[in-house]
């Protein structure tokens, strides 16, 4: 099997990561599907492995390597993000995030109440969401597999020197 250069891996990397963002969009806009905040965070690193991956495929090659590795590094908190997503799904720990508990609601007269909800109902980060009904996994769940397989991939190419002899 020939070697895949640096620059094939980093345009692969940003398509993978577009995938991801575009499984998730599609998932909210044409499923039904209503991301919590978490989830919403968990998207972040995504989109900065796309900018790492395009900005990568036009530069020489140890700079492409380097961008590589941060990719690697924007991977791990993807996959860190979604491991504490799955924690907070499972009831192992509460959400690190504000957003993810019950609003709170000023007792007084209802158009206070009505003032202090919020405009769009958000999903408890609490409450796993599955994509399809006959895989026990969550998103998030789905997506930490994703992000460390995704990490495992490039860590194997770059540290089995593919990436250090592969010069294109």
């Amino acid at each position: 099997m020939p070697r895949m250069s640096s620059r094939t891996v980093a345009a692969l990397c940003a398509v993978a990561a577009a995938l991801a963002l575009g499984l998730a969009l599609g998932s909210e806009r044409f499923g039904g599907l209503v991301p919590c905040a978490l989830c919403l965070w968990e998207r972040w690193p995504y989109r900065v492995i796309i900018a790492l991956g395009v900005a990568a495929v036009v530069l020489p090659h140890r700079a492409r390597i380097a961008l590589l590795w941060l990719i690697a590094l924007a991977l791990v908190a993807a996959g860190g993000l979604a491991f504490v997503h799955v924690g907070v799904e499972q009831k192992f720990w509460p959400s690190p995030l504000p957003e993810c508990a019950a609003p709170h609601i000023k007792v007084g007269n209802i158009a206070d109440m009505l003032a202090s909800m919020p405009s769009k109902p958000a999903k408890p980060c609490d409450e796993p969401t599955y994509l399809l009904p006959f895989l026990p996994l969550s998103m998030a769940a789905m997506n930490m597999i994703f992000a460390l397989a995704f990490l495992g991939a490039l860590l194997a190419y770059l540290i089995g020197g593919t990436g250090r002899r592969a010069r294109a």
